[in-house]
């Protein structure tokens, strides 16, 4: 049985999120917005499903709108935060190592773009990107990076805004960690966290000027478009609750496990392990070998029962080097991305890194001379 190490892509199917999904399924089929009784329990649910978000992430129901993708809800919320600014400035400043979500929306939406540097833990260099914002109308900044884990000053850099609002990707982070302060807005996605794929959260903050960036539709909450999926957005809710109550003991078990795995794999000789050791997501850790092609080393873990990622979530499919790595100055290439998942054990974790040096080893003797 393979062991499934790449949730920092998708989480399995939280138990919560599997049974809820399953009882809304004969409840929440309607339209939300039609006032006969099945109409009417679909809206409750969507309603039920809106309050669990807000109070499990610490916002109110009101900043809360279901999307039909994490993605999307990046998009929405960085460009609805640029449209009611447009008018002010074009610009969009963001971390050189955010999302390529980020990247390409402010790339369409902006002729003019600016990417802060980091460090080599991949922080942002606030004082860089808050002199860079200077006349921006939006400033993006992830709340945690997705490939390497590290965590960004969030908080700091909105407090030393004048003016310009903050967009946070909160992907990575939604559910493991406690959202950071000052965004205006913001994005998480549900199979993150072990709810369906498909369903993403957009939370604009109250008072906040946002417009939305793309033709309007009538529908429940005026920041989305298109029918509803009530049983999913249910789902989400279920999944995200149970998370964040077991949030405690699981980062936790996962913090002690990554730090084994930081320890054993710093041992290989010519190995990069990158992201900061402490300030990080609690499950996630990246790490690149010398004299090796990262795509080999997936397979050749996969052929030996290990599921993990190499390079950007988004780009290894396209063999483009990772950005994210390139802007901290670490080696790009022979990446893997290890995600633990919510059950991950210990033996699975002992277990990879028994096999790792030679699998390794085994990729280099075929490149080297």
């Amino acid at each position: 049985m393979t062991a499934y190490l790449d949730s920092g892509s998708a989480e399995p199917l939280h138990p919560a999120a599997r049974d809820t999904f399953l009882a809304a399924l004969d409840q929440g089929y309607a339209d939300p917005r039609r006032l006969h009784r099945p109409g009417r329990n679909a809206r409750l649910l969507l309603d039920n499903a809106r309050a669990v978000v807000a109070e499990s992430l610490g916002v109110r129901p009101d900043e809360v709108t279901f999307t039909a993708s994490g993605t999307e809800a990046v998009h929405r919320g960085l460009l609805g935060l640029h449209r009611a600014r447009s008018r002010v400035s074009d610009g969009i400043v963001h971390s050189a190592v955010e999302h390529s979500a980020v990247l390409h929306a402010a790339a369409w939406a902006s002729g003019e773009t600016l990417a802060a540097p980091v460090d080599h833990e991949g922080r942002v260099l606030a004082d860089e990107l808050i002199a860079a914002a200077s006349g921006a109308a939006v400033v993006a900044v992830q709340s945690a990076n997705h490939e390497v884990g590290t965590t960004q000053p969030v908080a700091e850099v909105a407090a030393r805004l004048e003016g310009v609002p903050l967009f946070m990707d909160a992907c990575a982070s939604a559910g493991r960690l406690d959202l950071p302060t000052g965004w205006a807005a913001a994005a998480a996605s549900a199979h993150k966290w072990g709810g369906p794929a498909g369903v993403g959260v957009l939370l604009v903050r109250k008072g906040v000027r946002w417009t939305s960036p793309f033709p309007r539709d009538e529908r429940v909450d005026e920041r989305a478009s298109g029918f509803e999926n009530v049983p999913a957005a249910l789902a989400a809710a279920a999944a995200l609750q149970a998370v964040v109550a077991e949030r405690e003991e699981t980062a936790a078990r996962q913090t002690a496990l990554v730090d084994r795995v930081r320890a054993a794999v710093a041992a290989i000789p010519d190995t990069d392990v990158v992201g900061d050791p402490v300030g990080r997501l609690p499950h996630l850790v990246t790490f690149s070998f010398l004299y090796v092609d990262g795509e080999a080393l997936v397979h050749a873990l996969d052929r030996r029962g290990f599921a993990v990622a190499s390079g950007s979530a988004c780009t290894a499919s396209t063999l483009e080097p990772s950005h994210v790595l390139a802007a901290m100055g670490a080696l790009t290439h022979g990446n893997v991305r290890l995600s633990l998942g919510r059950d991950a054990s210990a033996d699975e974790v002992e277990r990879l890194l028994a096999v790792l040096p030679d699998a390794v080893a085994e990729i280099r003797a075929d490149v080297r001379p």
